[in-house]
């Protein structure tokens, strides 16, 4: 039976990411197993691993062309979320959008399950690509791991880690027993539910049930893995109690009618991050902004990036856990696979 959904990714979103010059590869991460599926500019792509050290010479020289990574969150892998921005940030900017470990073509046979391992791993991959320093765009899910990483655009995100009372607050909010149960639907009402928290317009209400199943088919696997992802941002208050500290500069880029995080987590986050933070909002929009108002998200986010493109760009530091890092005991090398 032909699933909808699938055939929308392969034949429209999939070919918008070709036609803004992106390709899709897998790279190897370290010898535990773990492959980060990626799409990336098609001119960015070595072959080999004595290339792989000329795309870093020749990305060295080129300095003036920022490198710009899109972060997914939960619902989705990570070129249907960005499908919409791809196009307009390709003609300034090198893109790279990573699927997050469990999610796309992603999978580790790691135990870690943290947001840091997640930054961890993109940074792993990048590198493979040759990219060492670039700005790092996150939405929801993905904000977590994009605090992880270089210059930081928050979308719709937290703290690096979530404090339980933040947490469960916002499922009592939502109407949610669990962060699995919201996020990881097991029916077209509970996807149709998550949509609906998610977005502004309320235009789930017009998918008719196939779609959302075969949505659930597509986009919805790994859900053991993914459950354990969840436990892995929420954090005791107390443990949360300190604010972050970050040298770079942060735009919290917000949809106005958020009601997954709100406007006021946004403006105490803000707060907490101090004078490197600056806070954007957008009407008509919620959770989804990137998807509900693509226009005014792409405008304001290259806004922002072009503040940071005459100087040069933050180095791409992954967090670690322990000190450890993918090894780099041997080559490894990207493979196009479309």
């Amino acid at each position: 039976m032909v699933n909808w959904v699938h055939v929308a990714k392969e034949h429209l979103v999939h070919r918008l990411a070709k036609m803004a010059g992106l390709r899709r590869c897998t790279v190897g991460v370290d010898n535990a197993g773990t492959v980060m599926s990626v799409w990336a500019p098609k001119d960015k792509l070595p072959a080999t691993a004595d290339a792989a050290e000329a795309t870093k010479k020749e990305a060295r020289r080129e300095a003036g062309r920022l490198s710009v990574v899109l972060i997914h969150g939960f619902a989705g892998d990570g070129i249907f979320t960005w499908v919409l921005q791809v196009g307009a940030l390709a003609k300034h900017y090198d893109v790279y959008v990573p699927d997050l470990l469990f999610f796309g073509g992603s999978t580790s046979g790691d135990a870690r399950r943290t947001p840091a391992f997640q930054a961890e791993c993109v940074a792993a991959a990048l590198r493979r690509l040759g990219v060492e320093r670039c700005a790092a765009v996150g939405f929801s899910y993905g904000g977590f791991v994009a605090f992880g990483m270089a210059e930081v655009v928050c979308t719709g995100c937290s703290l690096p880690s979530m404090p339980r009372s933040t947490g469960e607050a916002m499922l009592r909010r939502l109407g949610a027993a669990s962060f699995a149960e919201l996020l990881l639907p097991d029916d077209a009402a509970g996807l149709r539910s998550l949509f609906a928290a998610g977005a502004y317009r309320k235009w789930s209400r017009w998918f008719p049930d196939f779609v959302l199943k075969d949505y659930l088919k597509l986009m919805i696997f790994n859900r053991k893995e993914r459950a354990e992802l969840l436990e892995g941002i929420v954090v005791s208050d107390k443990d949360a109690a300190a604010a972050p500290s970050f040298q770079q500069d942060i735009l919290l880029l917000w949809g106005e009618n958020d009601i997954v995080f709100t406007m006021e987590l946004a403006s105490k986050l803000k707060e907490q991050l101090g004078q490197k933070a600056s806070l954007r909002s957008i009407s008509k929009a919620g959770h989804l902004v990137m998807l509900e108002r693509p226009r005014v998200f792409s405008r304001c986010l290259t806004e922002f990036l072009q503040q940071q493109q005459p100087r040069s760009t933050t180095t791409t530091a992954a967090a670690s856990e322990a000190g450890r890092r993918p090894t780099s005991a041997r080559a490894f090398e990207a493979r196009v696979i479309e």
